[in-house]
């Protein structure tokens, strides 16, 4: 019996989250062997916001990330592949090696970029929307950032500046308890995130980030507005990060408890066990889990045997203004 169009839609959303549990996971385990220098923050746990919120944005949709940003950018379309070349710094990954983790980016599906800054994604979100406006294109823009970020200039300047423009943007705030190594509650004064916006004229609305049905549901109406040009609006998403800030970080600042708690409210768990319900059975989910990991075995072997880029490349893409030169006249 063919599998009708909404359990097909479901698995679909089943099989985004799996397939960044399982990058994740194997990147998380790369980096602690010390197989690719840097840093490496993982999105274990955060998997429903990043594939709720892109299973409503089309191929021509721009996204703007944070250093937590392989989520977005599996979710968005990037190659998996690829995305794990640029980890190992090779010659064949989405940045040709020269991004890594932090700035991994493939503008080929809209994704602008990760960014090491935090809140930096914003300003950049802003300007892309207002890019696009000007062009007349109909595609929008999804900001994905942390509830860090909210205490950061650029939050505020970019909830001003997109409601005052009515930009199509919307704005995601991955709530997830942390703010690097500090609880978020402990830092922000006020309403939160969402007060802040709704301050500067940005509606919103509030989820539980661990429930993929809510995310896509919520994403899904937001999403519609913006794009009949209601201006931009903001989901915010409770979630909760497995790991510490970088997959170095032993998290000392947590107890045991409130992990086990936190994991508890696993997306993939939640939804496989209501997957069940439609019809899905245990063995489904098993084949889906098993292929999302082979997956990203496979490209991880890949990533290994690659070569690095030629030495020779290093001062491409960067832009050339000239040699800089001191002229004499200028000290006169």
């Amino acid at each position: 019996m063919p599998a009708t169009p909404d359990i097909t839609r479901l698995t679909q959303l089943y099989r985004g989250m799996s397939r960044i549990r399982a990058f994740e996971t194997v990147a998380q385990e790369a980096h602690r062997a010390r197989e690719f220098p840097g840093y490496l923050h993982a999105s274990l746990g955060q998997e429903a916001v990043a594939t709720g919120v892109c299973a409503h944005l089309r191929r021509e949709d721009r996204l703007t990330s944070t250093h937590r940003g392989h989520g977005h950018a599996l979710a968005k379309g990037a190659d998996a592949e690829a995305m794990m070349l640029e980890l190992y710094g090779r010659a064949e990954g989405s940045c040709r090696g020269k991004g890594g983790s932090m700035h991994i980016a493939d503008f080929s599906v809209g994704m602008l970029g990760a960014n090491g800054i935090v809140a930096g994604g914003i300003p950049i979100a802003c300007g892309a929307a207002q890019g696009l406006r000007l062009l007349g294109s109909k595609a929008i823009v999804a900001c994905f950032f942390g509830d860090g970020a909210i205490n950061r200039g650029p939050f505020m300047e970019g909830l001003n500046w997109a409601a005052l423009y009515r930009l199509p943007l919307l704005f995601v705030c991955e709530a997830n308890t942390f703010a690097a190594f500090t609880r978020a509650d402990a830092t922000t004064a006020g309403g939160g995130p969402l007060a802040r916006a709704e301050s500067c004229g940005v509606p919103g609305l509030e989820v539980d980030g661990n429930d993929i049905r809510a995310v896509e549901r919520a994403a899904a109406r937001l999403i519609a507005g913006i794009r009949a040009g209601q201006g931009p609006s903001m989901l915010l998403a409770h979630t909760y990060r497995w790991e510490g800030h970088t997959s170095t970080d032993p998290a000392g600042y947590r107890t045991t408890e409130e992990v086990t708690a936190g994991k508890s409210r696993d997306p993939l768990a939640r939804f496989a066990a209501a997957l069940s319900e439609t019809g899905l059975d245990a063995a489904e989910v098993r084949r889906i889990d098993d292929e999302a990991l082979a997956e990203m075995i496979a490209a991880r072997d890949r990533a290994r045997a690659a070569p690095p880029p030629d030495p020779g490349s290093a001062f491409e893409d960067v832009q050339d203004d000239g040699a800089p030169t001191l002229e004499a006249s200028s000290w006169h």
